[in-house]
Formats: C-alpha cells, sequence, structure tokens
C-alpha cells in the first residue's frame, strides 16, 4: 500500500511517501480502507521526537476516515461502510477500560503516535473503534472530527462541566481543536469570547458561534473579558497553547472558575500562585482525548447538523511535508486535511 513513514526525526524532508506493507488486522480488527485523515500539532511533534518515544519505523497520522474492506463477524460493520475511527486504545488496566475511559490507562496509545496510524491507504483498528460516518459529512470532514472534536467536548463538557449562560474565554481560535470548542460551547448554551491573531481568523470565530472576539496582538485580552463579564471574568478558559497564554489564562478567570487546557503548543513550564488559586476557589483541569461515546454524540450532532467540521485547506498525500510546514507556519484556519484517494 501507499503510505508516508518516518524513519528517523527531524524535519519535513524526513517524512516519505512510498510503498509499504498492507497492516494485518488481528482478532475483532476492521481492515480499512483510508479515503482522508486530519493533520494534528501531534503529527509534528512525532516527526520531531523529543522527550516523548516514538516507535520508528512509524506511519503517522491520528484522524482517518474510509471505507470498511473487511470486518469480523459480530461486529456490526460490513464492508462498504463508511467509518469514522475513534484514533487510540487503551491497555493496562482493566477498571479505567470498563468505565470507558482508555484515555486515563496507564498504556494508552494514540494512533500515528504510538502505532501506525492513518496516512496510508489501509489502516487495521479495533471493529469497536469504527463509527458510522454521517451522510451529511464528506470524507474530508470526517477526517476533521476525531481527534480536534472529542478532545474539545470532553473538556467542555466532562472536565469544565460547562453550563448553559457561562462564559467561555477560546483562546487561539483559528486551530483546529478551539473551533470545535466554539462550536461545542455555543451548542451547550454558553457566551464565547474567542481570541486570535488576524481578522480574519477573528471572523471564522465569528462564523463558529463567538459573540465577541480579541485580537491578542493588539488588544489586552483580560480587560476584554472583564468587560464581556461586567468584571467577573470568565467562567471557563479554554486553551491549549500553555505558557504564552498561562498568566493572561489565569487572571481572566472569575471566582470558581475552571482553566481547562489539553496542550502545550507555546511551551510547557509555568509558575503559579497557588494562594490565588486556592483563595479564589479556581481549578486547573487537565484533559486528554476523550471516549468513544463521547466521539458517538458529536457524530450523532453532526448528523443533525448541530455542529460542522471546517476545513482550511486539502493537500494530496505526496504534498505531506508542504502540508507540515503550512501547519508549523500557523496560518490554517480549522483543520487541515490530507488527501489519501486522490
Amino acid at each position: 500500500m501507499r503510505a508516508a513513514y518516518i524513519e528517523e526525526h527531524g524535519g519535513p524532508e524526513v517524512l516519505k511517501v512510498c510503498e509499504r506493507p498492507d497492516p494485518e488486522p488481528g482478532p475483532g480488527d476492521a481492515l480499512v480502507q483510508v479515503e482522508a485523515c486530519g493533520l494534528n500539532h501531534l503529527d509534528i511533534w512525532v516527526r520531531l521526537g523529543g522527550k516523548r518515544p516514538f516507535p520508528l519505523p512509524l506511519i503517522p497520522g491520528s484522524d482517518p476516515a474510509g471505507i470498511v474492506l473487511e470486518a469480523p463477524p459480530g461486529s456490526g460493520l460490513e464492508p462498504g461502510d463508511e467509518v469514522v475511527i475513534y484514533p487510540c486504545e487503551g491497555h493496562g488496566d482493566e477498571q479505567t477500560l470498563a468505565s470507558g475511559d482508555d484515555q486515563l490507562c496507564p498504556d494508552f496509545r494514540i494512533y500515528g503516535a504510538a502505532r501506525d496510524g492513518g496516512l496510508a491507504e489501509k489502516i487495521a483498528v479495533p471493529a469497536a473503534n469504527c463509527f458510522a460516518k454521517p451522510e451529511t459529512l464528506s470524507m474530508g470532514e470526517a477526517a476533521a472530527v476525531s481527534i480536534n472534536y472529542i478532545t474539545a467536548w470532553h473538556m467542555l463538557v466532562a472536565r469544565a462541566g460547562v453550563r448553559p449562560g457561562e462564559k467561555i474565554l477560546v483562546q487561539a481560535a483559528g486551530s483546529g481543536v478551539s473551533t470545535a470548542a466554539i462550536q461545542i460551547a455555543s451548542h451547550l448554551g454558553a457566551r464565547v469570547l474567542a481570541t486570535s491573531s488576524t481578522p480574519g481568523k477573528l471572523e471564522h470565530a465569528r462564523r463558529c458561534g463567538a459573540e465577541e472576539t480579541a485580537n491578542y496582538r493588539e488588544e489586552d485580552v483580560r480587560e476584554r473579558v472583564l468587560d464581556f463579564t461586567a468584571g467577573r471574568g470568565a467562567d471557563v478558559v479554554f486553551d491549549h497553547v500553555g505558557e504564552p497564554n498561562w498568566e493572561c489564562d489565569l487572571a481572566s478567570l472569575a471566582k470558581g472558575g475552571r482553566l481547562v487546557f489539553c496542550g502545550t503548543t507555546g511551551g510547557a513550564e509555568v509558575t503559579v500562585n497557588l494562594s490565588s488559586v486556592y483563595f479564589m476557589g479556581q481549578s486547573i483541569l487537565g484533559s486528554t482525548m476523550g471516549r468513544r461515546d463521547e466521539l458517538e454524540q458529536i457524530l450523532s450532532l453532526m448528523g443533525e447538523g448541530r455542529l460542522k467540521p471546517v476545513i482550511d485547506r486539502v493537500f494530496p498525500l505526496e504534498d505531506l511535508a508542504a502540508a507540515h510546514r503550512y501547519l508549523e507556519e500557523g496560518k490554517q484556519v480549522g483543520k487541515i486535511i490530507i488527501d489519501i484517494g486522490s
């Protein structure tokens, strides 16, 4: 099969596209013909390497969507089914697995990072990780769902417990996960102030449901939050950037507010005044990925037209290195998709 893979860490030049062996489905696995796969910052971290170990050689890609070629008996899947793949699995803790929280298992594997992923013509995954693609979504749109939307849903619903009428600050609105967060928060009845660095990305945030926007390069975000909340502060701050936003995130929180974050694309080392956090009754909540049942709920809402993936650009698999460079430049508004089938 045709696939992208890396044999060493480094710049975009280490990404190769050529023939690789077909995957061999194990017991309970489905074989899926991948039509499209979303690109994430995780793909960049995998390519660069670093403190986290990534097995090499490796086929990257964590957001595949495609067509079932083979399915195990009794799985409910049939050849020809169009599916969105839940891109991870947990091992090593039966109690956690029984609760459905794969992402909290000690041996938690994201496809394209801890095992071969979806930037290939075929992928073998547990049949339980295959969910019916809503007819309302194209294959490209389906590849813009899994990581972004289950991460944002888990952050806002399971971790931060967002309630109708609450006011939420969403940082870095142009990213895929923040795009999902704005849509989900608005669907939940919350009111959103979103930040970004360009007029185009701020307009994108308003189209996704943000009530107010702020250009963090030109405005004092904390002051805008205080204006938006009549001096109270945000009930929830949603962030995935980390260090560059940290002081603003905490300063923007209301008493009893919740800061929820899922990444550190801008840096991981921060300082915290614990006395302020406990005195204000605030919560700092880490979150990673989400559950299968959350993906199922998201896909149902997409089938009803209540949520809608946003695609910035589509690259063919042969142009994967160019897609990585584009993502690293931070110009995207929504999701970058790799077309496997072209």
